[in-house]
């Protein structure tokens, strides 16, 4: 498992907040504003920047073209590319930050933000945004304002999408088992129909990938929502009850015992497998529980076509719990020294079409809405599909919910490892629910 960056400040002991404390001047709240104040131009000379990701190959190419062709397009500009899977992407940032080597130009992900903004890691965006080095007026303003914290801006968002169901229907079509329809289909028959195809292909693929592991908090926080409660509610505190996690958690064990997900031990190494090695991108399951985004690099790796799905209900009656997120953001380093070199290449990631038509739609349906508009009829069939469903599904979608507080980062983890001892017959369900609220309450206090 993954340790994300509060574990690891166990590890590094005070020297992380003294670090920060050296590196972005303490408490002043600006988390680098001298150097916004003052900028870092190109007439100072060359200037050499780490940029880092996590993600597929797919994306790991694409965005290696970015940085080929931004450093082609912008003479002393070096671009140092840093990436990873995301299992271990913030492990590996954490330790960075720690040691005050953390990338200048990074992916972040909704579960951070608040967590290295409070703590004087990240750039404030502000600057650039009001005096147009990072131009934001085209941003989707439904997600344009999530990388705010209070009155400061600390990430911009790439891109919007949905969690959703990834489905295979030609497993669906190997196995003689009807594709559900999605508009009315529930939890129940999800797993029935996972377990049958199981049966009906003889365990060649099966039914389902686990819920608990592969984004496994928003899995969960789609069904609370379903159920009037949420992960976090607006003040930052737990939004959910135990009975509500414990029935989600059956879901997932039934589906362990039916056959409709693969053993325990195939389970997680699939988990480990990342993207690439996902039941629906190797031709070894029927569906899976991926954001709208990563359809492309499933569907390269499945070599045909996959479809996007909503997830079930409780009741089969399409009231999901579903909405659009921000698919991840790109945020600067309070320890960058080329701060304005940074923000003209965020902007230059968010607001140019020669970016746009490399990256395309991996990141999340582009945040620049003009340039979305543009794009989407040159997107490969995966990633029209997932426009289409994007369009089809919001007027549906809830609203998104608030930016979790600080350590909810760790829930992910947290959500990982009980998964796994419950498929492993280590916890019943009802104590794994009680404990993961001990835990997530004692990471966000």
């Amino acid at each position: 498992m993954r340790r994300t960056w509060p574990t690891r400040l166990g590890v590094a002991g005070g020297v992380l907040g003294l670090l920060l404390t050296t590196a972005c001047g303490g408490g002043d709240g600006g988390g680098g504003g001298q150097a916004a104040e003052e900028g870092t131009t190109r007439d100072d000379g060359p200037v050499t920047m780490r940029m880092s990701w996590w993600g597929s190959d797919t994306r790991h190419a694409a965005t290696q073209q970015l940085i080929d062709l931004y450093q082609s397009q912008n003479e002393g500009v070096t671009i140092e590319g840093d990436f990873t899977g995301f299992a271990d992407y913030f492990d590996r940032l954490a330790t960075s930050t720690a040691g005050g080597e953390a990338p200048c130009v990074q992916q972040q992900d909704t579960r951070y933000v608040r967590e290295y903004a409070d703590r004087n890691a990240l750039l404030d965006l502000t600057p650039y945004i009001e005096d147009g080095t990072i131009d934001t007026s085209n941003l989707d303003e439904a997600v344009a304002d999530t990388g705010k914290v209070e009155d400061a801006t600390y990430a911009i968002p790439t891109g919007v999408n949905a969690f959703s169901t990834v489905i295979d229907p030609a497993v669906y079509a190997q196995a003689g088992v009807p594709v559900p329809d999605d508009a009315s289909w529930t939890w129940e028959e999800m797993v029935d129909t996972a377990a049958q195809v199981t049966q009906a292909t003889g365990g060649q693929a099966w039914g389902m990938q686990a819920m608990g592991l592969n984004g496994g908090d928003t899995n969960f926080e789609i069904y609370a929502r379903e159920h009037g409660e949420a992960l976090f509610d607006e003040d930052g505190q737990i939004g959910f009850t135990a009975e509500t996690l414990a029935d989600w958690w059956t879901i997932e064990k039934q589906a362990s015992e039916s056959g409709a997900e693969p053993p325990p031990s195939t389970t997680v190494e699939v988990f480990n497998g990342g993207v690439d090695q996902a039941l629906v991108a190797t031709a070894r399951g029927a569906s899976g529980f991926w954001w709208t985004n990563e359809l492309p690099a499933l569907t390269a790796g499945a070599g045909r076509e996959l479809q996007l799905m909503r997830f079930p209900t409780e009741e089969g009656d399409g009231q999901t719990g579903m909405y659009l997120k921000p698919a991840m953001f790109w945020a600067i380093s309070s320890d960058c020294e080329s701060p304005q070199e940074a923000a003209l290449l965020v902007n230059w990631l968010i607001n140019s079409e020669e970016a746009v038509n490399i990256v395309k739609a991996d990141r999340g349906l582009p945040v620049n809405t003009e340039l979305r508009d543009q794009i989407a009829p040159q997107l490969d069939p995966a990633g029209q599909a997932a426009v289409a469903f994007v369009e089809e599904i919001t007027p549906d979608l809830q609203d998104p919910p608030a930016l979790p507080p600080q350590g909810a980062g760790e829930v992910q983890a947290i959500m990982q490892r009980y998964t796994e001892q419950i498929l492993f017959d280590q916890v019943s369900v009802e104590d794994a629910a009680e404990q993961f609220m001990t835990e997530v309450q004692s990471a966000i206090a």
